[in-house]
């Protein structure tokens, strides 16, 4: 069964002694499990200080048969920062954009060469994925926007063409992209904001997608929790969220949320396996072995 790994970012010795700990060993430069697999959730470059070693030990995984990786939205920008369209980046080079980009630049500065390998095998990567007891995505698991997603993509992967049109905001692709990597985003009442740990003021929140709104405050379905974001209640009519992901679906993982604290499962069938490892917290593990009810107990972390 599958081994889930959250957001990496570059952290590759962390990654080393996680696989270790899991019982993985190196065989031919690719770790290897007698009878498991990885399933890597997204996010392996950027911030981190050993992002080659750990894109070399996700491909290697990956190519030799030995894990599965899907997507996260910084493999998706690197795409968009390195495409140019009429000679101008597809994602801007803004100071913030490259400061976000910045650590991989930087750690691949000699071996660009090595770096557009990557990019490449980044297309390869699927934006979700789905099988008979579970379900994985980067950020959020919506119905609606899957079934999106089939129907545009080939293989479930972006191509040049889609990643184009995922950057444009009146094309049928990206709204399914921007919430299946990004995760949803609910607004607040006219006249009401927080503010984000960077002391940004910020009118809209990320929201916890399994759980209905309404009648909750905008607090208790914020995605990560702040003390900042106000007590106001939802209102049915406040914005349309779509469906959200009941108890009686079968279990979701994902990353992308930078939630703190020792890791454990969100609810019996929800699992998010990145604790903010690139801000001193932990890189975790879900061993999954086809269960519908998950356990935090299962979770392994270093």
């Amino acid at each position: 069964m599958f081994d889930f790994i959250g957001d990496i970012h570059g952290h590759g010795l962390k990654l080393e002694a996680l696989l270790k700990k899991l019982g993985y060993s190196k065989e031919n430069n690719v770790y290897r499990h007698p009878e498991r697999m990885v399933f890597f959730l997204g996010d392996y470059i950027d911030r981190g200080p050993d992002i080659p070693l750990t894109l070399n030990i996700v491909r290697s995984m990956v190519e030799a048969g030995s894990a599965i990786a899907l997507m996260g939205n910084h493999e998706f920008n690197a795409l968009a920062y390195e495409t140019l369209v009429d000679g101008k980046p597809l994602r801007p080079h803004t100071a913030a954009n490259t400061k976000q980009y910045f650590e991989t630049l930087n750690q691949f500065k000699e071996n660009r060469g090595t770096l557009s390998s990557h990019l490449k095998w980044f297309y390869e990567l699927p934006l979700f994925y789905e099988s008979e007891n579970f379900r994985a995505v980067h950020a959020c698991w919506d119905e609606d926007q899957i079934k999106a997603l089939k129907s545009h993509l080939s293989g479930n992967r972006l191509d040049k063409p889609a990643l184009l049109s995922s950057f444009d905001d009146k094309n049928s692709l990206f709204t399914p992209v921007e919430i299946s990597l990004k995760g949803k985003e609910m607004g607040l009442p006219e006249g009401i904001d927080f503010k984000d740990t960077e002391g940004n003021s910020r009118n809209r929140v990320r929201v916890k997608w399994w759980k209905n709104p309404v009648g909750r405050s905008f607090k208790e379905i914020a995605l990560p929790y702040m003390d900042s974001i106000p007590n106001t209640t939802v209102k049915a009519d406040d914005e349309d969220l779509g469906r959200f992901y009941d108890e009686f679906q079968k279990p979701v993982f994902f990353g992308h949320y930078w939630l703190k604290g020792k890791p454990m499962i969100q609810e019996s069938n929800i699992c998010c396996l990145d604790f903010s490892i690139a801000k001193k917290g932990y890189l975790a593990c879900y061993r999954f072995n086809g269960e519908q009810s998950l356990n935090s107990d299962k979770i392994v972390f270093v």
